[in-house]
């Protein structure tokens, strides 16, 4: 099977530790996590995505043209550091190479461009200033909490 994601997720999972909108949310992410962690691919979307999905019955900011404006940020500096371009159809495969490769720019600030104006920056800047401890995607599951 495939991961849909939309372009800042591809930013989100590098810090998710388990923290979220919701129960419903946290969960589902968490299946998605262990997903990509036992290797399935991403595939790009544009818009809501699998991660988005228990969100998508009330009222909810994945439709805001200011997440379309992250998206289009995060993928231009995910395809700035990859050398390859991300965009609505890509397929992207999340080894761990792939992985740390991003915690490297996004410890460092060049990957944070799609993240001014969100609620979970901080929360993503303590784990990622303490060198990712706890994520859930593509290392061996801790307890923790984050994004």
């Amino acid at each position: 099977m495939t991961v849909r994601l939309r372009a800042h997720h591809l930013l989100c999972m590098l810090t998710f530790v388990g923290k979220g909108y919701s129960p419903a949310f946290v969960d589902n992410y968490r299946a998605i996590a262990r997903r990509l962690s036992a290797g399935e691919t991403i595939l790009v979307v544009e818009g809501p995505d699998d991660i988005c999905a228990p969100l998508l019955d009330g009222d909810t900011h994945c439709h805001d043209e200011s997440v379309a404006g992250r998206d289009r940020q995060a993928a231009e500096a995910v395809s700035a550091l990859t050398s390859t371009a991300v965009a609505a159809g890509t397929t992207i495969v999340p080894d761990e190479a792939l992985l740390e490769r991003l915690r490297s720019a996004f410890g460092s600030g060049d990957l944070r461009t799609a993240c001014g104006g969100c609620e979970w920056s901080d929360l993503c800047s303590r784990v990622s200033a303490h060198g990712f401890p706890g994520v859930l995607v593509g290392r061996a599951p801790a307890t923790g909490e984050g994004c």
